[in-house]
């Protein structure tokens, strides 16, 4: 899947997602590069509504993926790792 195709889909079911209480969402990784293989995965970093509790969290991921079609990994900037975080924010696409 490329990076067109990732956006358009999530930017589609964007109020849904923020029903499910995902704030905003940013792609990075390969797809974000528009390097991704038929067998990559799809990285999002969330901004999650407070009150959003870990199974609303796995929730929101299941229905992302039910979406794409394909694995999901998905987390916070908070939950970024100190040696990780430059990388991955020179990758981001801002999806909404």
């Amino acid at each position: 899947m490329n990076r067109e195709e990732v956006l358009q889909i999530l930017r589609t079911h964007q109020q849904e997602l923020q029903n499910l209480g995902v704030k905003s969402l940013e792609l990075f990784g390969s797809v974000a590069r528009n390097e991704a293989r038929s067998d990559s995965d799809v990285d999002l970093l969330a901004e999650l509504s407070e009150s959003m509790s870990l199974f609303q969290f796995i929730e929101a991921k299941l229905y992302i993926q039910d979406l794409l079609k394909c694995p999901v990994d998905m987390g916070t900037k908070d939950a970024l790792r100190e040696h990780l975080r430059q990388p991955i924010l020179e990758d981001i696409v801002y999806v909404f």
